[in-house]
């Protein structure tokens, strides 16, 4: 059905094209009646992902043929994004206590969680540098000029924001300001701050802080999925008004924004995640066999926590100790997602791009600085990436609406990113053992080993 749908669509394009006088996009029966079998293969997918794609699709095919009509849509994607922008400061608020205080127990694993946190922090820097040099090297969202709302980015042309203004800026006066005016970089300063301090609290006067943070990030999760519901609409309705003041060429830059953050991957493997196992000893071949299954799972399902529980009995079957085993990858989720950092990186320079704006590439690196931060402890969220990416684009003054052309192609980026993310993971277990001479050296669970071998 996929392919047959897909086909007709393509079909009538080329048709139509060698027709003089035509339309590129074909008779409206052909077109329709290819988005219409789409539709019918994501009504078997229970993924929001296939219909977001078909959105997308219905979306263009309706700013080509009524553009005057398609205008009028963008209250839609205005909507969604309203209703996404309420979830950015509660969520990123208690997801980054919750994953500082809640492991407060760093104390205990002592050398090993040092360790793992600075690892964590190099190769999630080094992930959004590659990025950054990717999306400046392919320029995929340069003459792409998405219409913006009147004055969005004037700011940012007007004035450059100077790291000192920068730096004082961060810093809240008023934590419920912050969080009423949308200031996510305040929000996620003060998260971190309060979440040091309540980890230093004993168990018994941390818990009820931490349980509150645990079942208020539980209650943003479930809200964000409930809101997901609406994804289709919104992207249908933003991609609607794009094409129709703008027309197809919006669909080149798409794909130059999707091979791009596919190199760009390609290349964080091979320049840091390689070269960083070669340097810690790790078996490469053993190490490449034991994660494929994981990263196959994550690869096609698009979700970390659906490849979590093979991950880990596969690098307790490589040798590494469960004890850091159940450290590292866990902790990895919240402050190691490799993959979804580039992705960041890839997409906030793209949407800068697409708005035909100048900013200073200080200011750039502030916004790397920013997405090191805000990205931390999202990774259960469906589309977290985009409730990342909208309230970093918010702290910098840029227009939203290349985020929505964005997510037009998210699902095919979340397959890579979330490999990425998984493989990132279990080196980063692997790295740590090695680190601490414990690589290899318990014996391996029976049960973890009946499990390797369904």
């Amino acid at each position: 059905m996929l392919g047959a749908g897909i086909g007709l669509v393509v079909f009538g394009i080329a048709m139509q094209a060698a027709v003089p006088g035509m339309p590129l996009f074909g008779p409206l029966t052909l077109r329709w009646l290819g988005i219409l079998m789409l539709a019918a293969f994501a009504t078997d997918r229970r993924s929001i992902s296939p219909w977001i794609f078909v959105a997308m699709v219905a979306g263009a095919e309706i700013g080509f043929d009524a553009p005057a009509f398609a205008i009028h849509l963008r209250v839609f994607s205005d909507i969604f994004l309203r209703l996404i922008k309420t979830i950015v400061a509660p969520l990123i608020l208690a997801t980054l206590i919750t994953g500082i205080a809640g492991h407060g127990d760093l104390k205990s694993v002592g050398r090993m969680g040092v360790k793992s946190i600075v690892y964590f922090e190099v190769v999630t820097t080094l992930a959004l540098a590659i990025g950054l040099g990717a999306i400046h090297l392919t320029k995929a969202g340069v003459g792409l000029v998405i219409p913006t709302v009147a004055g969005a980015g004037e700011a940012i042309k007007a004035a450059p924001m100077h790291w000192d203004e920068f730096l004082l800026h961060v810093f809240p006066e008023n934590i419920a300001k912050s969080v009423a005016e949308g200031q996510v970089l305040q929000v996620a300063v003060f998260a971190v701050f309060f979440g040091i301090a309540l980890a230093m609290l004993s168990e018994e006067k941390r818990a009820p802080v931490l349980r509150f943070c645990e079942s208020l990030s539980e209650g943003m999760f479930k809200f964000t999925n409930v809101v997901m519901y609406f994804a289709p609409i919104g992207v249908g309705a933003a991609m609607a008004f794009t094409v129709g003041h703008m027309g197809l060429s919006v669909l080149v830059n798409l794909g130059k924004l999707l091979l791009t953050l596919y190199g760009a991957l390609i290349a964080f493997g091979l320049v840091v995640l390689l070269p960083a196992a070669l340097i810690a000893r790790v078996p490469v071949k053993r190490f490449l066999a034991a994660v494929l299954e994981p990263a196959t799972i994550a690869f096609a399902t698009a979700s970390s926590e659906a490849a979590l529980p093979r991950a880990m009995e596969a690098m307790e079957a490589l040798g590494v100790p469960r004890r850091i085993v159940s450290f590292v990858i866990p902790a990895g989720y919240s402050f190691n997602l490799d993959g979804s950092t580039l992705y960041l990186a890839v997409s906030s320079i793209f949407v800068v791009q697409a708005a035909g704006i100048h900013m200073p590439f200080g200011e750039q690196l502030m916004m790397m600085g920013t997405l090191i931060l805000t990205s931390k402890g999202v990774a259960g969220v469906p589309r977290a990436t985009l409730v990342v990416l909208l309230a970093t684009a918010a702290t910098f003054r840029l227009p939203t609406e290349p985020i929505f052309v964005i997510m037009g192609i998210d699902a095919l980026m979340d397959m890579a990113r979330t490999m990425v993310n998984v493989v990132g993971n279990c080196l980063a277990s692997v790295v740590v053992a090695q680190w601490e001479g414990e690589f290899g050296t318990e014996p391996i669970s029976a049960v973890v080993l009946e499990g390797m071998a369904e």
